[in-house]
């Protein structure tokens, strides 16, 4: 599709293979300088290595640079790929700009997409932070500027949940695929492409294979546009999110869901509380029992108003029906430490 793109866009892209030796190493070189100015918290070089669109309304970089400090201070940087856009010709006010990056049909190539893009030349640098605990990706959007390097956009974000990357991710979600455990499969897949895509402008040849499984097997009933309902002993509860997380340590199925009038009030005594939301958690896994042996937990919260009621973290061996104890299968541990069972928030 994007190969059959009118000439008329007339923007094209470098590949760091097309480069000249001035052009990458000037793009190496502008990429590790704004990285490091977040490795060492120079939050106010990077503002002004920023170009005056994008540095106005800085806040949002800033308080990610921020968060990313701590973690990336003693890390090794490797820029991993370049891509060099050329749009100095495209007409003013063009709703979309796609560039096509590499050989078409090469499992090497990317497209990139573009919204409202004013014309300009243009460069995308795809980095990862390792040798730390969490690594991180990074992908810079830099515009060329008086002769330099400026950035115009700065995403990042883990490359490892519970100490496992993207491809096991995927290599797991095939094999739940292949048992027809068609909702771990699908968590599976959607963590897969989360660690796996730099950002969500940029496609390629591998990108659209694990988006073509992970579509084969998407569970009906999931919760995106609208809720699903779990019926529980008692009450009935609608589900909003269903994610992975490693948020409290292991890898837990993160659920959300939205507490009726007089689910609410229930909320406000801790003894019932946690009563209400284990048994939100029973029912979903009397629902969807696969989900056991995917997760070492399930961190349920009882979202009100965009901000957490309550919140209930419990090891799979632990959501049991009262008088059952904990016996039960417990979840899948995915090579991280057991999180303290049973903590409220």
């Amino acid at each position: 599709m994007l190969a059959g793109l009118p000439a008329a866009h007339a923007v094209s892209c470098k590949t760091q293979a097309m480069m000249t030796p001035a052009e990458r190493s000037a793009l190496v070189h502008a990429s590790r300088s704004l990285i490091m100015d977040v490795q060492v918290g120079n939050t106010q070089g990077l503002r002004m290595a920023t170009i005056p669109a994008i540095a106005k309304d800085f806040g949002s970089i800033a308080s990610a640079a921020q968060n990313l400090q701590p973690l990336i201070a003693h890390a090794t940087i490797t820029v991993d790929n370049l891509y060099l856009l050329d749009a100095k010709d495209q007409a003013a006010g063009t709703p979309e700009t796609d560039f096509s990056c590499g050989l078409p049909g090469s499992l090497m190539s990317v497209g990139l997409t573009f919204h409202n893009l004013p014309a300009g030349q243009y460069a995308v640098a795809i980095l990862h932070a390792t040798g730390v605990k969490q690594p991180q990706m990074f992908t810079l959007v830099l515009q060329q500027v008086n002769g330099q390097w400026d950035l115009a956009g700065f995403f990042s974000h883990p490359m490892t949940l519970a100490g496992h990357d993207g491809i096991w991710f995927w290599t797991q979600a095939r094999a739940y695929a292949q048992r027809q455990m068609k909702w771990n499969a699908w968590l599976y897949y959607q963590t897969a492409k989360h660690l796996l895509r730099p950002v969500a402008f940029l496609t390629s040849p591998n990108l659209e294979m694990l988006e073509h499984e992970a579509a084969a097997v998407k569970p009906k009933g999931f919760p995106e546009q609208k809720p699903m309902e779990v019926e529980g002993v008692s009450s009935r509860f609608e589900v909003t999110q269903l994610a992975a997380t490693d948020a409290l340590g292991p890898l837990d199925l993160s659920v959300q869901y939205t507490p009726t009038a007089a689910q609410a009030a229930q909320l406000n005594d801790p003894v019932t509380a946690r009563k209400q939301v284990t048994e939100a958690m029973l029912a979903l896994l009397a629902q969807h029992p696969e989900l056991r042996v995917a997760f070492h937990g399930i961190w349920m919260q009882a979202e009100e108003g965009g901000s957490s009621a309550y919140a209930l973290e419990l090891p799979m061996n632990q959501i049991q029906p009262e008088g059952n104890g904990s016996a039960g299968q417990s979840g899948l541990q995915a090579g991280s430490p057991q999180s303290q069972s049973g903590q409220d928030h």
